[in-house]
């Protein structure tokens, strides 16, 4: 079994910073690309950011571009979301994912990830 658990979400005022974090346990590879995503109420769940294996490739939702920066640390098995500049429209429950690569698909689809976290809520005030 794979778990992720995130952590670090919170209540900042507009332009402010928060460092999201996903931590795995279970049989989870390096191998594995990570993803975030995010969902407000009323709203479906959208893309945020993926990340590859190695880290050397990272992928970002035009609405985070600048702002937002995933990272990995394959020896801890965790994955990162800094976030600065922090606006309104950012509030939503922020979901880490992982895909083993069994279902194929592209990182912008929630569908290509197995396994999910529970989600981390963040509000930014304006």
């Amino acid at each position: 079994q794979v778990q992720l658990v995130e952590s670090g979400g919170g209540l900042v005022q507009a332009g402010g910073s928060l460092r999201l974090s996903c931590a795995a346990s279970g049989r989870i590879f390096s191998s594995y690309a990570m993803g975030w995503f995010r969902q407000a109420p009323g709203k479906e769940r959208e893309f945020v950011a993926a990340i590859s294996w190695s880290g050397g490739s990272t992928m970002y939702a035009d609405s985070g571009k600048g702002r937002f920066t995933i990272s990995r640390d394959n020896a801890k098995n965790s994955v990162y979301l800094q976030m600065d500049s922090l606006k309104p429209e950012d509030t939503a429950v922020y979901y880490c994912a992982a895909d083993e690569g069994r279902a194929g698909g592209t990182r912008r689809n929630p569908f290509t990830y197995e396994y999910w976290g529970q989600g981390t809520q963040v509000t930014v005030s304006s």
